[in-house]
């Protein structure tokens, strides 16, 4: 049976909106600093020559550039101020959630509550520094062999590392006014949009192929229902959860005997999220940005290299489908799920697993579970983010369509929406107290007190 609250949520009425003021204003807050995030990729790093860019980036369209133009907006084409995107903060953070996994005494500053989230926050923004300045010289440099850079030399170089990590740092910060004071997350929402706003340009390139003949409307049609079927896709696996039961004991508080109750815990499918599709997707890309803004400067060993892991390339997907898997299992294992921590609260709120024993009985059944359910949700990232790696080189489709863009995109709108349902919820909830409070007080007004007996 379902309880109040999911009842409630059922027949919660989107007209509620309109009374929701505080909700309005996160609202109108998050789209505010969003067009100034989509205003920022239009202004350009100094010194860059734009008509050569331009025409460079028309060739690198197709294969790796997409993908960068796809992350940053739209920004990396024109060289603005955000053109590494949220992507440094992102990494940093990947990084930091690892390595508290790994390090003592980071674990343990995560279990020192507010404080030692701050710390570790702290430590998330000066490795975005350092991440944003490594890339930021790297793309200076790659612009320079390029010939790209109106002015080379090390004025351009400082000039451009300057303005690409100021950029990167301003977007962390929108990031994290948008999670505190506006609605949805704010760093997922910046790439959300990113991804968005090139979608017109894209779907008006891959139609005139069609209208060229380069594509067969068999082909245009086949690929618009295949995007519907792997959004569909997504959204089921993303809600799919196997559920654990949970039993809780009869007890005693004070002198009242509570009955024994039963829960769930659920486990998703894919418990790390779009997080495995992201990592992979940044280490493959790695060589292949380098030689892509070196021009001619790379060597035998790098063209070699780019021969093999290519965009693709057969190498290049089994290298992908692997890396997915093994980012799936020790993401989930060390930052998501952590079943030793699950085992040893639900040991510490009497709550056990039935027919297992609390404790490291049931740390181990949990991780039998999770490694199952982890073959699934590992083959399902893999199967997203390689359909359309397969499609693109075999179709020649004129845009970047990737599986990871479509997780985020689908995930970010799930988020979103979840959290805006939550906020009328909220405001429902007030409306039905203040209501209670103002009939409490009428009945009170009306009822005349009885004389004191003497």
């Amino acid at each position: 049976m379902a309880s109040a609250a999911e009842q409630m949520a059922a027949n919660l009425s989107w007209g509620a909106l309109g009374k929701a003021s505080d909700l309005r204003q996160r609202i109108f807050f998050t789209l505010g600093l969003l067009i100034v995030y989509r205003l920022g990729t239009y202004i350009p790093v100094p010194g860059i020559d734009a008509e050569a860019l331009r025409k460079f980036m028309d060739q690198a369209n197709q294969g790796i550039g997409g993908m960068l133009q796809m992350f940053t907006g739209g920004a990396l084409g024109r060289m603005g101020i955000f053109a590494l995107g949220i992507m440094p903060y992102i990494s940093a953070s990947i990084i930091v959630q690892l390595l508290t996994a790994l390090i003592p005494t980071l674990e343990q500053l995560k279990k020192e509550g507010e404080q030692g989230r701050k710390k570790i926050n702290q430590y998330t923004r000066y490795g975005t520094v350092a991440l944003a300045t490594v890339q930021a010289w790297g793309l200076a440099v790659s612009l320079e062999h390029g010939s790209l850079a109106q002015d080379p030399g090390m004025f351009f170089r400082l000039a451009c590392v300057i303005t690409l990590v100021g950029g990167t740092m301003f977007l962390m910060w929108v990031g994290e006014q948008i999670t505190s004071r506006g609605i949805g997350n704010g760093t997922s929402l910046i790439i959300f949009v990113g991804i968005i706003a090139n979608i017109p340009h894209a779907l008006a390139a891959f139609f005139a192929q069609g209208r060229s003949g380069s594509l067969s409307p068999a082909v245009i049609v086949g690929v618009m229902l295949m995007v519907v079927a792997v959004i569909a896709f997504v959204v089921f696996m993303e809600r799919a959860l196997r559920k654990i039961h949970i039993q809780y004991p009869r007890r005693q508080v004070g002198m009242k005997i509570y009955d024994g109750s039963s829960s769930h815990l659920p486990i998703k499918v894919n418990p790390a999220g779009v997080i495995p599709a992201i990592f992979a997707s940044s280490l493959l890309m790695l060589p292949t940005t380098v030689a892509t803004f070196s021009g001619n400067q790379t060597g035998p060993v790098m063209s070699y290299v780019l021969a093999l892991f290519g965009p693709g390339q057969p190498l290049y997907l089994a290298f992908f489908v692997i890396m997915i898997v093994f980012f799936a299992y020790f993401y989930t294992a060390n930052v998501a799920f952590k079943s030793d921590e699950v085992a040893d609260n639900l040991k510490n709120q009497g709550g056990f697993i039935p027919g297992i024993r609390p404790g490291k009985k049931t740390e181990d059944y949990l991780d039998y579970v999770v490694a199952r359910v982890l073959v699934i949700g590992s083959a399902y990232l893999a199967a997203v983010c390689l359909l359309p790696e397969i499609l693109r080189r075999e179709l020649a489709i004129p845009f970047y369509f990737g599986g990871t863009s479509v997780l985020i995109v689908v995930s970010v709108t799930m988020d979103t929406i979840n959290q805006i349902q939550s906020h009328l919820l909220a405001h429902q909830y007030e409306g039905l107290i203040e209501k209670s409070q103002l009939r409490g007080k009428k009945r009170g007004a009306t009822t005349k007190k009885a004389p004191a007996r003497r």
